[in-house]
């Protein structure tokens, strides 16, 4: 017997270790915080009279799961102001507003969001549906994705927005045939609203976080990374939130924030980032990241692409998208980060953003050396056929949102005809991505998609939403169960630089999850019914199911 005894010790596994599938080795010894010992019959010899012994009976362990582009703030104040997610129609949806506003009459604002645009013809709700129902007040609503924003006639009065208001450089407002506003708000135009609205208190954004920590816990997410940490559109900045629950230990996920790049600015901004770093850099945060959203996306031809978007009849129209960042500084934006020890974080949805950041990556690697700061590109819904190997050959991470690449809707009449068959055919490029050596990481960009990462795996493996069947979405582009749950682990924690995470080995951090079940022994279409039983950080006990 060894002389320290284990503080927990799992056993009975299945359990999923770096070296092969589930069930090669059955149990696993925490000790410290850390794993001790990677097997069955080393992690018994290590039980004491104090070890805590979990039967898993069957039931999976695997390392925590990272969400690798996350919202957790602006989701949980959503979830507590008027929360539109899972309205599916236009009926549905004015309803819920409809009855946020009536049990909250003293609220000077209507605000919250995550509305679908395949509730509404078009993709494109008008403020007179809102007016029909909140006339009083304001009302504020982005959508499920953020990139727009729905408005009543009150807001668009209150923010002096008329048929002469021109378009901001980075937005759209959107007009009817007679020249006036809509009420729907693209990109930076939701800034002309957003800006009026009453800020949250902090104890309103210490409570979303704390409510967003204990959901995304509960689906096993032990990490993540704040893809937006700053002021953007309505979305308060959530640095000092999290600087605070970090030096308080109420911090109990481990978190890497993506400081925003603010688009309207240049390079002068790069000092302020790296006083950002330090200062807010503290326990289980730390802000070493830095976002750079490159272009919108397709829905609303916002996404940059490398050829013109296709009208409704088919024919190329004048539009290639918006680069938010001009692609002649970006090199060297990047390259300065790089040399400061940031890690780039791309939003890149069109193929000619998705470039433009590759070429990014490859100018600072050529002025810097390799790099050790593993820049990533998130969402890659349109990745041109010739770039796809640069990702391995630059050190790139595809940074993968699994659950969007399936028919739905929004895919189906929203934005594969305004593609054209060529181009939709180069979308989530998951499979090609794994074959050619990239490394994958995943995440859910919640609120816009849900957080739970089983939800993801399902779908990165059957190309179908979970509980749906066929047709698949581009079937040469799934992955295998293993590839899949790599990437939401091992994946992930590689793009957060947290490298004593993602795999159950001895020696590495005990932030491990427990399923009710082992998705590996049944069929892939039940993968998405598997739930999680309960979630460790560090050997503690952050979530049980009931």
């Amino acid at each position: 017997m060894n002389s320290r005894h284990a503080d927990l010790v799992f056993t009975n596994g299945p359990v999923l270790t770096p070296d092969g599938p589930p069930g090669r080795a059955t149990g696993v010894a925490v000790t410290g915080g850390r794993i001790s010992a990677v097997g069955n019959a080393a992690a018994r010899d290590l039980v004491g009279p104090s070890t805590t012994v979990v039967d898993l009976d069957g039931r999976l362990l695997l390392p925590g799961f990272q969400d690798a582009h996350a919202h957790p703030v602006a989701a949980g104040l959503e979830m507590v102001q008027c929360d539109l997610t899972g309205t599916g129609t236009r009926a549905q949806t004015l309803a819920a507003v409809a009855a946020y506003a009536a049990a909250h009459p003293g609220r000077a604002w209507i605000t919250g969001g995550g509305w679908s645009m395949e509730a509404f013809e078009g993709g494109a709700p008008h403020r007179s549906d809102l007016d029909a129902v909140v006339a009083d007040r304001p009302v504020y609503l982005p959508n499920c994705d953020h990139h727009g924003a729905w408005v009543n006639s009150r807001a668009l009065e209150l923010a002096g927005i008329t048929r002469d208001t021109p378009d901001p450089a980075d937005g759209r407002i959107e007009r009817g045939p007679d020249g006036e506003p809509t009420g729907l708000l693209q990109e930076g135009a939701m800034g002309l609203v957003s800006r009026l609205a009453p800020e949250p208190a902090p104890s309103d954004l210490r409570a979303a976080l704390l409510r967003a920590q204990e959901h995304l816990h509960s689906l096993g997410i032990t990490a993540w990374q704040d893809a937006l940490v700053g002021s953007f559109s309505g979305i308060p900045d959530p640095s000092a939130v999290y600087a605070e629950l970090a030096r308080e230990g109420a911090l109990t996920a481990r978190v890497v924030g993506a400081l925003w790049w603010d688009r309207g600015r240049g390079a002068e901004q790069i000092p302020e980032l790296v006083e950002r770093r330090a200062a807010l850099s503290h326990g289980r945060f730390r802000a070493d990241a830095v976002k750079l959203m490159l272009d919108g996306i397709a829905e609303t031809g916002t996404a940059a692409m490398l050829d013109p978007y296709l009208d409704g009849c088919g024919c190329a129209t004048g539009n290639r998208g918006t680069s938010f960042i001009d692609p002649e500084l970006l090199p060297g934006h990047v390259t300065e980060l790089d040399r400061l020890g940031f890690q780039a974080h791309f939003h890149a949805l069109g193929d000619r953003a998705v470039r433009d950041a590759l070429d990014a990556v490859e100018a600072a690697g050529k002025a810097n050396g390799p790099s050790a700061n593993r820049p990533h590109l998130a969402h890659l819904q349109v990745v041109h056929p010739d770039d796809v190997p640069r990702f391995a050959a630059l050190g790139a991470t595809a940074n993968i949102q699994p659950l969007w690449a399936a028919h739905e809707p929004q895919m189906d009449e929203l934005t594969i005809p305004f593609l054209g068959p060529e181009r939709a055919a180069w979308q989530y490029p998951f499979g090609s991505l794994h074959r050619s050596g990239a490394v994958l990481a995943a995440g859910s960009d919640w609120p816009v998609s849900s957080a739970d990462p089983l939800a993801g795996i399902h779908v990165a493996v059957n190309r179908v939403s979970p509980g749906e069947s066929g047709p698949v979405f581009l079937p040469e582009q799934r992955l295998d169960l293993a590839t899949a749950v790599a990437a939401y682990t091992a994946g992930s924690a590689y793009v957060n630089r947290l490298d004593d995470t993602g795999t159950l080995r001895p020696g590495a951090l005990a932030d491990l999850v427990v399923l009710d079940r082992d998705p590996f022994a049944g069929p892939a279409e039940a993968i998405h019914e598997a739930r999680v039983a309960r979630t460790y950080v560090q050997g503690d006990l952050v979530y049980e199911a009931s």
